[in-house]
């Protein structure tokens, strides 16, 4: 990361070429991308994501009744 940092405009150019992965301790902290990509990226999970009525239309329908655990009350003093 640090390396990163030193030579921002040398990632953000090979960003134009290609994604360029930076790196923290060693292992993947992010990746730059150019801003196209990202933009296609972003149109290509917008057109696979479900629409929110697809989400709500999707949940179990089952009449309200389910399964409760037995639990015992709390007791309160009043």
């Amino acid at each position: 990361m640090q390396d990163a940092k030193n030579r921002f405009s040398e990632v953000v150019e090979a960003a134009r070429r290609s994604p360029q992965t930076v790196t923290k301790h060693g292992k993947p902290a992010v990746v730059v991308v150019d801003v196209a990509e990202y933009e296609r990226l972003q149109q290509f999970e917008r057109a696979n994501a479900p629409s929110f009525a697809d989400v709500l239309l999707a949940m179990p329908q089952d009449d309200g009744d389910f399964s409760r655990d037995p639990v015992r009350m709390r007791d309160v003093e009043l």
